[in-house]
């Protein structure tokens, strides 16, 4: 694991993004693989939803690793999990589960600070113990603040310039911690997400979705992580409907 963890890593340059588009079981992994992809990363959305549950840690957690352990053994590139709120609030159990998820044989793992379930963020100080323990397993940790996603599902502005501190302040509290990356969906504004690319002190990533800058764009932002969350699966069943549709008219 360490050397696909070295080669995961690696591949996270600003300016020059690894892009990770998203995949939910071993079948889409190596469909995604084929097409040349690098390194891949699951969405929580698909992977939920593939196997008949809501987002938000609504799969069951053995259920979750054993995913994770088939798409990691059905292909040769790093793979990286969306690991949600680590499906457990207190750091003993996030070390635990952390641990687990890195005996499926993925690398890395997206770690959110929203409450899952709940209203608002940890505070940066819970999120940062919360960040370490998962960072002990070992996992490439990419630490998500979702101060810019929250305003997004609410109907507001997810380039509010004002949450720009708070985001950095959390950015280099989930550095200390052991985070290798920062994850920041929901902004979509040029200069907003520049900004951060050159402020926060860790490589940024950032999640493509209507509105977004395009690779170039985001390229030239300084961006170091590019995903998808759960386009590639909605897309994908879009289509299926369509074609089942024509099919049964």
């Amino acid at each position: 694991m360490n050397a696909l963890k070295d080669q995961f890593a690696a591949l996270h340059r600003p300016g020059a993004p690894v892009l990770l588009y998203n995949i939910w079981d071993a079948g889409s992994a190596r469909a995604v693989a084929a097409g040349g992809a690098p390194a891949l990363a699951t969405g929580s959305y698909s992977l939920a939803e593939a196997n008949g549950f809501p987002d938000g840690e609504g799969i069951p957690f053995n259920l979750f690793l054993d995913c994770l352990r088939r798409i990691a053994r059905a292909v040769d590139v790093p793979v990286s999990a969306d690991f949600e709120g680590g499906f457990a609030v207190d750091p003993v159990h996030l070390t635990e589960h952390a641990k687990l998820l890195a005996e499926t044989g993925v690398v890395g793992c997206n770690f959110e600070d929203q409450t899952v379930g709940g209203a608002g963020l940890h505070s940066v100080e819970g999120q940062a113990r919360r960040v370490a323990a998962v960072a002990a397993s070992g996992l490439y940790v990419n630490a998500r603040t979702d101060l810019f996603l929250k305003p997004l599902f609410a109907g507001g502005n997810p380039n509010d310039r004002t949450l720009l501190s708070e985001a950095l302040e959390r950015a280099a509290a989930y550095k200390e911690a052991g985070a290798q990356c920062f994850f920041v969906p929901g902004m979509s504004d040029p200069e907003l997400i520049a900004e951060t690319c050159q402020r926060a002190p860790l490589p940024v990533n950032v999640m493509m979705r209507a509105g977004m800058p395009d690779l170039a764009t985001l390229t030239e932002a300084g961006v170091a992580r590019v995903s998808w969350g759960p386009v590639p699966w909605s897309e994908a069943m879009a289509r299926l409907t369509e074609e089942a549709r024509a099919l049964y008219a």
